[in-house]
């Protein structure tokens, strides 16, 4: 069977493989092993991050509102509940936005759930 090089191809791989790795330390971003082992961890740990991100954040709306909650004397739960029963459908994002930037519009909402 003739011996195949594959020339150009290999040289197109391994130049985009080390265009990704532009800007990481030493040779992984100059040595091709390296900057393809750097790129799939960091390809992967990106994926992961995607991810995680949406967990983050929600996370952080409902400390966010549960602190605002609190604050007017009712616990995070419970303002969840009031709401679903007074059909007030504001998302987490929505509510802890309001609670940090116009916390009277966000008693108003909570008002408005205890009397449903």
């Amino acid at each position: 069977m003739p011996r195949v090089k594959r020339g150009f191809k290999a040289r197109r791989r391994r130049n985009k493989v080390l265009k990704q790795a532009e800007g990481y330390r030493g040779g992984h971003s100059k040595l091709f092993r390296t900057a393809q082992e750097a790129v799939d961890k960091a390809l992967g740990y990106a994926y992961v991050g995607r991810r995680k991100k949406k967990r983050d954040f929600r996370a952080l709306w409902i400390q966010r509102i549960g602190a605002a909650a609190r604050a007017i004397g009712i616990s995070y739960s419970q303002l969840i509940a009031l709401l679903k029963k007074a059909n007030i459908f504001l998302d987490r994002k929505i509510l802890a936005d309001m609670a940090a930037t116009d916390p009277s519009a966000f008693n108003k909402v909570v008002e408005t759930a205890r009397k449903a």
